[in-house]
């Protein structure tokens, strides 16, 4: 085909071009796609694949038309990627297209352009590491949450206090003042769960009890037409719990683990908290060479790889779609940070000989069957089932393109 196209606009990542198709080629266009349909089609009169082409165009017309144009904008899309040796970052679109018998047919084609990232400076750079020293209340607070998760809740024959887990049957009464049957719920004290009137009705009975008041519904309410309404409220306590939490000794180090006394567990738990400091430190220190690589080498990204990112995101947050908006354009220059340094990543992986191997996988899978006490060959069947083997593997390499950047800048 004999195509002509003219640049309209070339903005950052973003490109406009306007293609025309010359009249010939479209008639020739249409003329091939008859002939592929008349070897398809039965006509009265003629055996199957032996009626003129003529008679096929003038019968399937509407078909035909439609088949070439879709060769035409196929041709005419490879042709502009071969010419102007472009790269595409997402799925071209078409805009303003004509299309007439005996004409040429014209379109404008939207394309977005995978950057050519060009990496000029990649040392040079001087950041600061944030030290994180775990202390012994970090510890502390660590071994409270660890007493949490074994807490065991015992009933009570007592009025509840603040943090008792209750079981009440709650109804609101209507419109018209009456109070339907109630329902069953379960509320730990304090948390949150129920509205400060309620609470305290329930901690005025004892289990068994019940009783009915008015209460004002707080003016920060979520459903504003509730806002400072008062309502009859009728409270039925069934039963209190209170959580009891176990002794923070040697037994209790023994059920979480393979520790013979408190002193064990705590010596692990501090140096977890310790790995889990300096991860972070790394991160911010990470996070502080992008900062500067992305400050330094300036390239363009496509639109459409920051919108997905901000889908993703919006999807995993639950933003729903009255905030979507909103959140799009608050979220935004994250996204184009992180597509910045998944590019700057990926181009230093690639330029470095940087990429994770077959060998480098291996290993991590027999690292992280030491820990768990597994074969490695299980590990690897089950990161493999579960998807999470291209995870690992774009760990791996960040590891390594990270430990190739700090090894060429100065980190204090």
């Amino acid at each position: 085909m004999n195509i002509a196209f003219e640049t309209k606009k070339s903005d950052g990542a973003e490109r406009l071009i306007r293609v025309t198709v010359p009249a010939a080629d479209v008639e020739a266009a249409k003329h091939e796609a008859a002939k592929k349909l008349a070897g398809k089609v039965s006509i009265p009169g003629f055996r199957p694949g032996k009626a003129p082409t003529a008679m096929v165009l003038k019968r399937f017309g509407d078909s035909i038309k439609a088949e070439a144009l879709d060769l035409v904008v196929q041709e005419a899309y490879k042709a502009v990627l071969d010419k102007e040796q472009l790269k595409v970052a997402a799925q071209p679109h078409i805009h303003d297209l004509k299309f007439e018998d005996g004409e040429p047919v014209s379109f404008e084609l939207h394309l977005e352009i995978r950057p050519d990232v060009t990496l000029a400076r990649t040392n040079g750079f001087k950041v600061t590491r944030t030290e994180r020293v775990v202390s012994d209340e970090q510890v502390t607070e660590q071994l409270e949450a660890l007493r949490e998760q074994r807490a065991n809740w015992a009933p009570v024959e007592e009025k509840p206090l603040e943090g008792d887990l209750v079981s009440v049957m709650l109804a609101t009464a209507d419109d018209d003042g009456t109070i339907p049957e109630g329902k069953e719920y379960k509320i730990v004290l304090g948390a949150g769960h129920a509205i400060a009137g309620i609470e305290e009705v329930i901690t005025e009975l004892s289990p068994g009890g019940s009783l009915e008041r008015a209460v004002k519904w707080p003016d920060d309410f979520p459903d504003e037409t509730q806002r400072g309404k008062s309502k009859m409220v009728r409270v039925a306590l069934t039963d209190v719990k209170r959580k009891a939490l176990p002794d923070l000794d040697d037994a209790f180090a023994r059920e979480m683990g393979d520790f013979d006394t408190i002193d064990a567990l705590r010596t692990t738990v501090r140096n977890d908290l310790v790995e889990t400091a300096k991860r972070e430190s790394d991160a911010d220190v990470r996070a502080k060479l992008l900062d500067g690589l992305i400050g330094a080498n300036a390239f363009d990204v496509p639109p459409s790889w920051v919108n997905q990112l901000i889908d993703g995101y919006a999807k995993a947050y639950q933003i729903p779609d009255s905030e979507k908006e909103r959140f799009a354009g608050q979220f935004r220059p994250t996204a184009e940070r992180q597509v910045r340094r998944d590019l700057i990543v990926e181009t230093l992986a690639e330029t470095e000989n940087l990429k994770a191997s077959e060998g480098d996988v291996d290993d991590k899978v027999t690292e992280l069957a030491e820990k768990r006490g597994q074969n490695p060959g299980q590990v690897y069947a089950t990161l493999q089932k579960a998807g999470r083997l291209t995870e690992l593997e774009r760990g791996i390499t960040e590891d390594k393109v990270f430990k190739w950047l700090f090894d060429r800048n100065t980190i204090e």
